[in-house]
């Protein structure tokens, strides 16, 4: 019987990755790619990290940005989220089962690969991603998904291995430990750590050669899974994303938004996301709510709501939602305030297959109602998002979050395509 073996496949600075595949001249150069509304670092190259902290508000480093060149850019989600979904694509050819952790991270079962060179064919994943999507990625490989996370920190921190590291047999593996901070151990919280630590457990070596029964009595479950999972006992399995138990879409607005037909195009639009959304999971969701927030940093008018209503009949139809959603809205909007952010949530979700019917509704209304979607969700997967778009969403959308520096959406619209000029 084989033993179970795990990579982790880590996409490096992902969203700067994406950037630098279709602007080349950012190779090598310092670039930062900013959160909702520039507001903070959520991506950096690794010449900007001697300069901007991961997660830094960006306004509070202007003169770093400017003494050090730094290019700074907004988020561009539309294509990093197409460009994830061909590197994950790409993985999946390389194993039977694989789970997506993350937008730029993925775990893949190569249980059964043991009579293959285990680092070979990580430099053969890593070479195949790059040369398809110009996407570089970071892996690591262990006998558990823990210690893959471990090899994969390894391999990242580690010029000299080339991108791949191998802690499967590894004889150096103590060592390895002796080297992993308690605290930048996978499953390992701050509040564990803090535990840990002052019981004098500072690596991850520490933690393995401690006795399961002090682990199981100063921290949590999934401490005890962790220590065990670091001695190579594998007790995280690989996941099939569960159903969602709720979707919320929400932005902060590029700027306050007064008038109630604003904030109407902001919760239409929300609200088309999560229908959309929840037609990709295959599910239905039968409760909905809305809210809106002003902003507490301002001193301003403040005043902050929300409500909720069960559905008739649990759907993803989105006019029918969006309906709900609008009616919701105008329950509890307050004309005179200066609102700064607001939402949906759908709730009380459950497989498409589980829909109940009721008087109103008969199965072939259904079917229309399912047809309708599924034409519309096509033709937007084929010819970019919102080119079949609910009027009632808004058409200039002024109220969207600024995003002063945003590129091109190389990989979903025609209009956007990069030109090779003669």
């Amino acid at each position: 019987m084989s033993r179970k073996i795990y990579a982790l496949v880590d996409c490096n600075s992902f969203y700067v990755s994406c950037e630098r595949v279709f602007n080349p001249s950012l190779e090598g150069k310092p670039v930062v790619v900013l959160s909702n509304n520039d507001g903070c670092a959520v991506s950096r190259s690794e010449e900007a990290k001697k300069w901007i902290p991961m997660g830094a508000p960006i306004h509070k480093y202007t003169k770093d940005v400017m003494m050090n060149k730094i290019r700074v850019l907004s988020s561009n989600y539309t294509l990093y989220s197409d460009m994830s979904s061909r590197v994950m694509s790409i993985l999946n050819n390389f194993t039977p089962d694989m789970e997506i952790y993350s937008i730029d991270e993925a775990f893949l079962s190569l249980s059964g690969f043991e009579h293959i060179d285990l680092t070979e064919y990580g430099r053969e994943i890593r070479e195949t991603v790059k040369k398809w999507t110009g996407i570089p990625v970071s892996i690591g490989i262990g006998e558990t998904k823990t210690l893959a996370k471990v090899a994969n920190r390894v391999a990242k921190k580690t010029p000299g291995l080339g991108g791949v590291f191998c802690i499967y047999h590894d004889p150096e593996k103590d060592k390895i430990l002796s080297r992993i901070d308690i605290n930048d151990v996978w499953g390992i919280g701050s509040a564990n750590t803090r535990k840990l630590r002052a019981c004098g457990i500072y690596t991850a070596l520490d933690l393995v050669r401690t006795s399961e029964n002090f682990i199981r009595k100063y921290t949590t479950v999934v401490g005890l899974k962790t220590a065990m999972e670091l001695k190579g006992v594998s007790c995280i399995d690989l996941e099939n994303a569960p159903p969602k138990k709720e979707i919320i879409r929400s932005r902060s607005f590029g700027h306050d938004v007064e008038s109630l037909d604003d904030l109407s195009e902001a919760i239409s639009m929300h609200t088309a996301r999560g229908a959309e959304k929840l037609r990709e999971n295959g599910s239905i969701a039968g409760y909905i709510s809305i809210f809106l927030k002003t902003n507490k940093f301002k001193d301003t008018p403040q005043y902050n709501n929300s409500t909720g209503t069960y559905l008739e009949q649990s759907t993803s139809y989105t006019p029918s939602l969006i309906e709900t959603a609008l009616a919701l809205l105008e329950r509890i909007y307050r004309a005179g305030y200066r609102y700064k952010k607001a939402g949906i949530m759908l709730a009380d979700i459950v497989p498409e297959n589980e829909i109940q019917l009721n008087i109103f509704k008969t199965a072939g209304d259904l079917k229309k109602q399912s047809n309708l979607m599924d034409a519309v969700d096509r033709i937007n997967t084929v010819w970019g998002r919102d080119t079949i778009k609910y009027a009632c969403s808004g058409v200039e959308r002024k109220w969207s979050m600024n995003r002063a520096s945003l590129s091109a959406r190389y990989t979903t619209s025609w209009m956007d395509l990069p030109v090779v000029k003669a």
